[in-house]
């Protein structure tokens, strides 16, 4: 999140080019995920963004995944759904103030059974939605291991962070256009099902988007997911979270077809200050979809007053720890799986203690609780 040149470059093509959410991003892939654009004439403008915005609370909140879960598909398939714990952790949730989750959906879930896959979703919002919550929906996501299958899913690796997320789709799935053109019927019913749903507060179609060295590989499937997305019509606004950088089509593909700019960032105060200011520039509102790693000095109690005062909406990485072991650090596993000496992320244990009841207090009162 230090490379700031490129940033630079890219708010300057933004600033200078009004019209440049209407041009194509080029890309040497050949086939049918080459030819197809996102629409962009349906893009917000920026002051029906910021209107949306003016509507809306100050956003914070957690990615969310139940602590009984190891990845996505052990929170959304039917034999391991958890609505009890669901229930318990949204709560600890509200009693800090929080009012937005951000989860992750999985296409493998969606396939083997769509009706009981959305019925799911349903349960979920509805639980959410008791708590006072708003989610912001993932589709698709780049991120940790590259095969996943539908069914039982492996017990987590003890003190590794995230051993058992899955990609979605996958590699080489989301390389290859011939296999991800097969997915618009997952994005086309997820959308239409819930796209006028008020407890969506919007979609997050591509999560980091060239991780997992795939680099500008995954442009293709991003594209397509926006022409999709816009074809499904929701009335809630579409996003894909700028993350690193270097990926200069990547990002100026995403900054310039997303209604609201979202991103991430696990740097301290500084470096995360600079970024804010560079992204605003654009005019839009903006979310921070990851942040807080607390070893890297990405606190709640620097990063989550400098969100405030910005107005920048503030979802940190996990909220209670669980089989995902993000508590321990992205590259330092603890093999033997004891407490790591500072927790990476998270804010509560299972049976909602907070890790730092300081932190909980700041987290309640900048929420207003």
């Amino acid at each position: 999140m230090k490379r700031f040149p490129f940033l630079l470059l890219l708010l300057a093509a933004l600033l200078g080019a009004p019209r440049a959410h209407a041009q194509k991003v080029k890309t040497k892939t050949k086939g049918p995920g080459a030819a197809l654009a996102a629409a962009p004439s349906a893009r917000w403008t920026a002051e029906k963004a910021n209107a949306w915005y003016k509507t809306q609370p100050w956003r914070s909140g957690a990615n969310f995944i139940p602590s009984t879960a190891i990845n996505q598909l052990e929170m959304w398939q039917a034999a391991t759904f958890d609505p009890a714990t669901i229930d318990r952790e949204l709560g600890y949730a509200e009693g800090i103030g929080f009012n937005t989750m951000r989860v992750f959906l999985h296409h493998l879930a969606w396939q083997a059974d769509p009706a009981g896959f959305k019925k799911r979703v349903g349960e979920y919002l509805a639980l959410a939605d008791k708590h006072r919550i708003q989610t912001i929906l993932v589709i698709f996501d780049d991120c940790w291991n590259k095969e996943a299958q539908a069914g039982p899913q492996p017990a987590p690796k003890p003190g590794v962070h995230n051993s058992g997320w899955v990609q979605d789709p996958g590699d080489p799935a989301s390389r290859d256009s011939a296999t991800f053109m097969q997915l618009r019927p997952y994005v086309t019913d997820v959308l239409t099902s819930f796209g006028h749903d008020k407890r969506v507060l919007l979609w997050d179609l591509y999560n980091e988007p060239g991780n997992s060295g795939k680099g500008v590989a995954s442009l293709p499937l991003l594209r397509n997911t926006f022409a999709w997305a816009r074809a499904a019509g929701p009335e809630q606004p579409l996003s894909a979270g700028l993350w690193d950088w270097s990926f200069q089509a990547l990002n100026t593909f995403q900054a310039l077809h997303s209604d609201v700019i979202t991103y991430h960032c696990y740097d301290e105060v500084p470096a995360h200050q600079r970024i804010i200011e560079l992204l605003a520039v654009q005019g839009r509102p903006l979310l921070c979809t990851e942040y807080m790693a607390r070893p890297r000095n990405s606190r709640f109690v620097n990063i989550l007053p400098l969100l405030k005062k910005y107005r920048v909406g503030a979802i940190n990485w996990g909220l209670v720890a669980g089989k995902t072991n993000t508590k321990y650090a992205w590259d330092t596993p603890l093999a033997d799986g004891s407490e790591p000496a500072e927790w990476f992320h998270e804010v509560f244990r299972p049976d909602g203690t907070p890790y730092r009841q300081d932190e909980a207090d700041l987290i309640r009162k900048l929420n207003g609780k």
